[in-house]
């Protein structure tokens, strides 16, 4: 069984131990000790790293038999004794985060009964999960309550009990462990049985923020962040939001409305520019028309379209072949190809035959009707295209006899 140094000081980040064990696991380098304030991962709460003798600490697990597996870079010597320095700002990034938690899940059940069942400590935000569905002014509440008792600095205290005594406090949910427990204290505001490591006052958790929060099997689940990353945060959230301001001109107060109402101009705009490019390829299928050439009795229309999307294609295929007797095909002049091939009523071919032959040959997905059909992701250049495709079409029109 490993002592487990951090159970009685969170803050300990140096110490000296003996080697018990060291083997390899799995292809992992797994040491264990007489003693340790390296956290091993559980209770959502992530493992700590940093240096043991000459080894970097890449994990710290919890083995079967109670003792604490140290995940090496290299091995040490059984029997050695051994210094081992944590990581300080990341147990201190997981001390705030974790302190946070349960100051936010006991406000959360203080005010509105919502009940935490589930906790996640990530690289970037933590998750909690709540039992029941709130509004967003009740948990804007409850993160106000949350910041109130971290801004009274509140003593975090660590006191152990045993199974019995533990049934005559009031633990804001029943322990998933039995035997002695260990507990965190948030002074005259939650009692809590944890394993993970606290800060000793609530000041040092900084401030508690909800950045997001989502309907999760039943309940919510919240996005928050505490303390360092609550200020790395910000520092995002004023970022965007001053280079907002540059482009719009507004205070911040009004970036929201400011906003919305250019989305609906973008809209319109689009709208109308749709509405033009759609008259435009009325003309400009007419042009392509008188530029196409003679097969048979059929217009082959064959052009490569510079600037055009594929819908613009689309539309602009769609019209040369509204003329009668004609078969388009549209090449886009960006690489993959896009193609769209269009023919008239009175044209007795494929479109959607003609394409898949050509997918064939270059590549890509697509497909369509026999009026109309349309591919993309072909390899090659645009000009190649339009070669292998006024190939296929004009077999088709001119069939050997």
């Amino acid at each position: 069984m490993t002592e487990r140094l951090y159970y009685t000081d969170p803050a300990l980040i140096e110490f000296d131990a003996v080697v018990d064990a060291c083997d390899t696991q799995d292809g992992r380098i797994i040491a264990t000790l007489d003693r340790t304030a390296f956290y091993p991962t559980s209770g959502g709460q992530p493992f700590d790293t940093g240096i043991l003798g000459a080894a970097s600490v890449i994990d710290v697990v919890d083995l079967p038999d109670g003792r604490i597996g140290h995940v090496l870079d290299r091995a040490l010597q059984a029997g050695s004794s051994v210094r081992g320095t944590v990581n300080w700002p990341r147990r201190f990034d997981h001390m705030q985060q974790h302190t946070g938690q349960h100051i936010l899940s006991a406000a959360f059940d203080r005010l509105f009964k919502g009940r935490t069942v589930g906790f996640h400590l990530g690289a970037a935000v933590s998750t909690l999960d709540l039992d029941k569905v709130l509004s967003a002014e009740s948990i804007g509440k409850a993160e106000a309550e949350a910041n109130r008792i971290v801004w009274e600095n509140r003593e975090v205290a660590i006191r152990f009990a045993s199974e019995e005594e533990a049934v005559s406090i009031p633990l804001r949910k029943e322990p998933t462990r039995s035997g002695r427990l260990r507990l965190i204290e948030v002074a005259g505001f939650d009692t809590s049985a944890c394993g993970g490591t606290h800060v000793a006052r609530a000041g040092e958790v900084g401030i508690v923020a909800v950045k997001s929060w989502e309907k999760f099997r039943g309940g919510m689940r919240l996005e928050f962040v505490c303390g360092g990353r609550a200020l790395a945060e910000y520092g995002v959230v004023r970022d965007a939001v001053a280079g907002c301001i540059r482009l719009i001109s507004v205070g911040p107060r009004e970036l929201p409305a400011a906003i919305e109402r250019a989305q609906g101009e973008n809209k319109d705009l689009r709208r109308l520019i749709r509405d033009v490019q759609e008259r435009l390829a009325v003309f400009e299928a007419a042009a392509m028309v008188d530029r196409g050439r003679k097969v048979g009795s059929v217009t082959l229309v064959l052009e490569i379209a510079a600037g055009v999307d594929q819908a613009g294609l689309k539309t602009m295929a769609g019209a040369a072949a509204s003329r009668g007797g004609v078969v388009a095909g549209l090449i886009s002049a960006t690489e993959p190809v896009l193609v769209v091939l269009a023919r008239s009523p009175d044209v007795p071919v494929d479109a959607s035959a003609i394409l898949k032959t050509l997918l064939g040959q270059a590549g890509g997905k697509g497909g369509g009707k026999p009026e109309l059909a349309q591919g993309g992701g072909m390899t090659g250049r645009p000009a190649e295209i339009r070669a292998a495709l006024q190939t296929i079409i004009e077999r088709v029109l001119q069939p050997s006899p």
